[in-house]
């Protein structure tokens, strides 16, 4: 078992985050941290304080040495892929090779509305998400991108300087959906993530994973299987690491432990100790 945590920057100072990172850096176990891509908060009240993920992260970047670093995951109708490229490449080259790149096709109805950012159906997030997927991995990978799809369209398309990672940043797909979803997973995707829910359920869409990955010839193993696991307000740590136990039965690679707001490094170490069995 591998391990990391995610800070979502809702209703907390920037003070708190950074320390909780800083004090992860130096803690072996956390091989990653991870923020989120929302311009509202998405737990308590939506009008309250909500900092932008990538541009935390750029920060995060900056003041860590040793975690990689990632957003879990980019909604893909906020930014053109094409600009998310450059922002992944640029965060790759400042970082040193640490970018994960998690994108997701999107979900958040009110703040898409408040901003007038065109949602889709679910068909058509489904379709703009393959297409952007493809878009990513071209402009990440080879000199010059050509595309024309119903939703983006790149003529001679460049992206430099490109990152260290070769042959792009690893690609986190977040979500569950079976016929879409985890079909693209299967096909471009070097991480999935599982929002959370019982060993049962991740098992279940484990299964639909692989299965699209036996349609296309692809070797699930070169797919990490994640999952968030929240830290309940209490800081129940025996509780967390039983439920990453219960997920690691079904094949679980790498536990994303949800840290939740007030953020403080203090329950990193305690939290490692009752982790550190199960690796």
């Amino acid at each position: 078992m591998r391990f990391a945590f995610k800070t979502a920057p809702q209703h907390t100072p920037w003070s708190d985050m950074l320390a909780v990172w800083t004090e992860a850096d130096q803690i072996e176990l956390f091989e990653s941290g991870w923020v989120f891509d929302h311009f509202y908060p998405i737990v308590g009240d939506s009008s309250g304080p909500c900092l932008e993920g990538w541009t935390v992260l750029t920060a995060l970047a900056q003041a860590t040495r040793r975690l990689r670093v990632g957003v879990l995951v980019t909604g893909i109708h906020y930014r053109h892929p094409a600009v998310l490229a450059n922002m992944a490449a640029t965060i790759d080259v400042i970082s040193g090779g640490r970018l994960e790149l998690g994108i997701g096709a999107g979900w958040n109805e009110e703040e898409s509305g408040a901003y007038g950012i065109e949602l889709g159906t679910v068909r058509e997030r489904s379709d703009r998400f393959e297409e952007a997927c493809q878009v990513l991995i071209g402009l990440l990978s080879q000199p010059v991108t050509d595309f024309e799809g119903k939703f983006y369209k790149l003529t001679g398309g460049r992206c430099e300087p490109k990152g260290p990672q070769r042959p792009h940043p690893p690609i986190c797909v977040g979500g569950s959906g079976e016929r879409r979803t985890l079909r693209t997973t299967a096909r471009y995707a070097q991480h999935w993530n599982f929002g959370g829910g019982t060993p049962e359920e991740f098992a279940r869409k484990r299964d639909v994973l692989f299965a699209h990955c036996a349609d296309i010839g692809r070797d699930p193993k070169e797919i990490t299987l994640s999952s968030h696991v929240r830290l309940s307000a209490d800081h129940d740590y025996a509780a967390t690491a039983d439920e990453v136990a219960g997920l690691a039965a079904q094949g679980l690679d790498l536990a994303i432990v949800y840290l939740r707001p007030p953020l403080t490094p203090a329950v990193l170490a305690p939290l490692a100790d009752a982790l550190a069995p199960l690796c």
